[in-house]
């Protein structure tokens, strides 16, 4: 039944959770209330990966079959006790000189997003400080993309290549799947500006793809990307976001972007997780990402 409301207490804050009973997930019987339930349960691992990251996300107030939007700007309406922090956009396609970000800080913001229908969650790869001052990024990530017949399988072999070539480097990488097809890796680092990090995840792309260019491309060209992997460094831009760890996709079914074990991308199989899987691998392995939050990191190699 929709065109209900539900006023609850979370984390100090009153909210009113609405259409609960709306389902989002029309093959699966999905329904809003799961997905707002799913990001309350997942909230202490989430939580501490999103926190001082600007987030945007995509909503899809009619469900996943129905047109969904990308934002960026906080909606009209958000509570006045939601952070926010307000950042130029240079080249923005609708012409603002800057937006107001949310910052996913707590329980009752991840909540209030879910009833917004908010089913993805994207941050970059930098934070801001308590007075909006942007930070250089400390993760370097890569995202795996396989173009068909390529698969999250062939994905596993890239990874495990651009893992022992961080670990040349002195970086560790830490694998999740993407909650898609692909899969992406992440290498904390002390703060570096972004340019630089976006260089040196290019410059290792590029030397992965040499090495194998039947298996691997570097290059952004769509049509060079059948039957191989495209390893997307891209995604160091500071302008750009990548799906958090947990958040879930709008895809046919709640599929959820997954922290892995090695020995599981090692095996390259059954590396598809529900909402209902990754709380119970969550209760069983704890927070794979964890060690993303170690503030001992090493520095960017040059």
């Amino acid at each position: 039944m929709t065109g209900t409301s539900t006023s609850v207490e979370v984390g100090g804050r009153r909210l009113a959770l609405t259409n609960l009973n709306k389902i989002l997930y029309p093959a699966h019987g999905f329904t809003k209330g799961e997905l707002i339930d799913y990001y309350a349960r997942i909230a202490p691992v989430l939580l501490p990966h999103v926190r001082d990251r600007p987030a945007s996300f995509q909503r899809f107030p009619n469900g996943v079959d129905a047109t969904g939007f990308f934002a960026k700007n906080a909606p009209a309406g958000t509570p006045d006790w939601v952070k926010t922090v307000r950042l130029p956009v240079p080249g923005s396609t609708k012409n603002r000189e800057e937006i107001d970000y949310v910052l996913i800080c707590d329980l009752p913001d991840l909540v209030w997003l879910a009833n917004l229908a908010a089913i993805e969650l994207h941050v970059p790869q930098w934070k801001v400080g308590p007075r909006g001052k942007v930070h250089g990024s400390d993760l370097v990530v890569f995202d795996l993309d396989p173009g068909a017949p390529a698969s999250i399988t062939e994905c596993c072999e890239v990874a495990l290549r651009l893992r022992e070539e961080l670990a040349a480097d002195g970086l560790d990488a830490y694998p999740k799947t993407s909650g898609s097809k692909g899969m992406q890796l992440y290498a904390p680092i002390k703060p570096a500006p972004g340019e630089a990090t976006s260089e040196y995840a290019k410059g290792l792309a590029e030397r992965l793809e040499r090495a194998d260019p039947e298996l691997i491309v570097s290059k952004m060209r769509r049509t060079l990307r059948p039957g191989k992997v495209f390893i997307d460094w891209s995604q160091n831009n500071p302008a750009k976001t990548t799906v958090a760890p947990y958040s879930v996709r709008a895809r046919a079914e709640p599929t959820v972007s997954t922290p892995l074990t090695w020995d599981e991308v090692e095996a390259a199989e059954g590396l598809r997780f529900t909402t209902e899987d990754v709380l119970t691998r969550v209760g069983e392995l704890g927070d794979l990402f964890e060690p993303l939050l170690d503030p001992h990191r090493p520095k960017l190699p040059s």
